[in-house]
């Protein structure tokens, strides 16, 4: 976005966060951010990847609010702390007290550190342990290239903790650089300015001059090349992915003009792409600079890079204007959601925008109908619950039709101008969905009335479930697809005839989603033998196929079923499947696939599936 002189210079000079949301209270965080915030943080890392930890320390450049304080406060989770020492208003340096509480369960251990005088900086001497959540330590034979080891942080929600001592709640943002020492041969990248990584040498420097919410810190380490798409966009992955995911993902300049054109200059730089391995949980992650990529979306066709879209729409909601608090989540992900669609409407057509909301709306509606009430509003209570919990179709697809209602009830040209408008105000800032619904109230509601009603926002962003005037996205191509199924299921039509050459990814997965959850045995290996479905090579093609197949007892799955769950960690795509495989008599053999492919899990995915055969 074209910002203002000002708050372009406040957020490279770190200075936009001490502006703090007045109504944001993050139960999540034990930061004393009342008395004291974190403006810089310098990071000065060794990657150890035999002891699997970072070592090294954090430096905090420290802006006082509380004239009296004299303590901080900062989050952790499984680190040891070496020693603090702090600055101070002469320049010297002085050893600090500290102390770590007990782990809590959700939100780690509360370390506070207590100084003599208000410090001017704050150097904490740690290192991280194995089994930090917010890291995953990859052995040579884990990675595509088999000759070096790997490792990646996954620092949202409140996962940062657990490889930095920070104050971890999105209510603040910071500015940071890092030196990062690995082995000559690995090279490290970072959620920053990757220019010092370009030459592999193991000495690496990194700066992040725009202001940050913590869980946007990240790092990774591994055999990477590098290659350019564009002026301002390239990847970092192990060579053997390198070149497909260039091919796959050369749309991402186009997609960056069109979101300019859209909502403002893009305020980050670059905007590169780190290719993970497979046992990602996520399909992607939207670090500034550098979004982390699941490689189940090189798909060989461009039909899944509407992930790309939506980590590169965060660099306008999410990581410019960012949740204050997890319970805010929707604010993030139900923008992002929506400006997804539309730059995919921009650069794909309306044709396909259609086709990926229609699909994106069906399966909100039945998560809507499987999750406690209380899950399915958008501004969500935790009530103490992990942050992680907070994840789930209802903030990014319920979000999204949210700004698609009001998009329809104002139109395009009015809608657009607010969501600008709104991304405008607060760029660069943290808010509460309390203070989003006084923002809309003066800018769209009150300035154009009789259109829309404060109690319908309200009922959109904290009733459960759906408004009965929630749009429903069709498309004509789904149509197409419902009625050669009709008449093949009918017996009035065979699969030959259904013309599946020119159908797209998601005509497939609308075909699939939508066949009885009781096919015959007959008529599953109909459909197998025609389409080959069993070993489609699209991981989103292959998943809506297994959960099917699961469901309706087809056992010729089992072998390829085995080589998904064990070959790829992301969490969208294996577990649905284990919870099915549980519920349908398999629990036995999905947990003997699980023992086998559990060390290549992220912890994230472990914890999740952990939990479905504890019960």
């Amino acid at each position: 976005m074209k910002l203002s002189a000002l708050t372009f210079g406040l957020a490279l000079a770190g200075l936009s966060h001490t502006a703090l949301s007045a109504q944001a209270v993050d139960e999540h965080t034990y930061a004393n951010l009342n008395d004291v915030i974190s403006t810089h943080l310098h990071l000065d890392l060794d990657v150890d990847f035999a002891d699997k930890q970072l070592e090294g320390f954090v430096e905090h450049t420290l802006a006082w609010q509380n004239k009296q304080a004299r303590t901080l406060v900062l989050d952790t989770r499984d680190l040891e702390i070496d020693k603090v020492m702090y600055q101070g208003s002469n320049g010297k340096w002085y050893p600090a007290s500290f102390t770590l509480a007990k782990r809590d369960d959700v939100k780690g251990a509360k370390l506070t550190i207590r100084f003599k005088q208000q410090a001017k900086k704050a150097r904490i001497y740690y290192n991280s342990l194995p089994q930090a959540s917010g890291l995953q330590w990859l052995t040579p034979e884990q990675t595509a290239s088999k000759s070096h080891p790997f490792m990646y942080s996954q620092s949202q929600a409140i996962h940062a903790r657990s490889w930095i001592p920070v104050q971890d709640t999105p209510a603040m943002r910071v500015t940071y650089s890092a030196r990062v020492n690995t082995p000559k041969d690995v090279r490290a990248v970072m959620s920053a300015d990757n220019s010092g990584a370009l030459i592999k040498d193991g000495d690496y420097w990194f700066d992040m001059p725009q202001a940050i919410p913590p869980y946007l810190i990240a790092i990774g380490a591994g055999n990477l090349e590098y290659k350019e798409m564009s002026h301002q966009t390239a990847i970092f992955a192990e060579p053997q992915i390198l070149d497909a995911s260039v091919a796959e993902f050369n749309d991402t300049q186009a997609m960056i003009d069109k979101t300019n054109a859209m909502y403002g200059e893009y305020a980050w730089g670059r905007y590169d792409l780190l290719m993970l391995p497979p046992s990602f949980p996520f399909g992607g992650m939207e670090n500034p600079r550098l979004s982390f990529i699941t490689p189940t979306v090189v798909a060989g066709d461009k039909s899944l890079v509407n992930l790309i879209a939506h980590e590169l729409a965060h660099s306008w909601s999410g990581n410019l204007v960012t949740n204050a608090t997890w319970e805010d989540l929707w604010l993030n992900e139900g923008f992002t959601s929506y400006v997804e669609n539309r730059i995919m409407e921009e650069v794909f057509g309306r044709e396909r925008a259609v086709m990926e909301q229609a699909l994106d709306s069906a399966r909100l509606r039945t998560v809507v109908e499987e999750l406690p009430a209380p899950d399915t509003r958008l501004n969500l209570r935790l009530n103490g619950r992990d942050p992680d919990d907070a994840f789930s179709t209802v903030p990014y697809t319920k979000g999204q039709l949210f700004l698609i209602y009001l998009e329809e009830k104002f139109g395009r040209k009015v809608f657009d101008a607010f969501v600008k408008g709104y991304f405008d105000a607060y760029a660069f800032k943290s808010l509460t969905t309390a203070e989003f619904v006084q923002y809309i109230e003066k800018h769209l509601i009150n300035k154009h009335p009789g259109i829309v009603s404060m109690d319908k926002v309200n009922e959109w962003i904290h009733q459960p479930g759906l408004p009965a005037d929630a749009p429903n996205p069709t498309s004509d191509a789904f149509d197409k697809v419902d009625a050669a199924t009709k008449a093949w299921l009918a017996g009035n039509s065979t699969l030959e005839a259904i013309p599946t050459t020119s159908w797209t990814v998601h005509e497939w997965l609308h075909f699939i989603n939508n066949l009885p959850r009781d096919l015959a045995q007959d008529k599953m290996a109909a459909l197998d033998q025609a389409f080959g479905l069993t070993n489609s090579t699209n991981a989103e093609l292959a998943f809506a196929w297994f959960m099917l197949a699961v469901g309706n007892g087809y056992d010729a799955i089992y072998p390829a079923l085995d080589k998904h769950l064990s070959g790829i960690g992301r969490r969208k795509l294996i577990v649905r499947l284990y919870k099915s495989l549980v519920a349908n008599g398999k629990r036995d053999w999905a947990y003997e696939v699980y023992q086998k492919a559990r060390p290549g899990y992220h912890p994230l995915a472990q914890g999740t599936i952990d939990a479905i055969f504890a019960n």
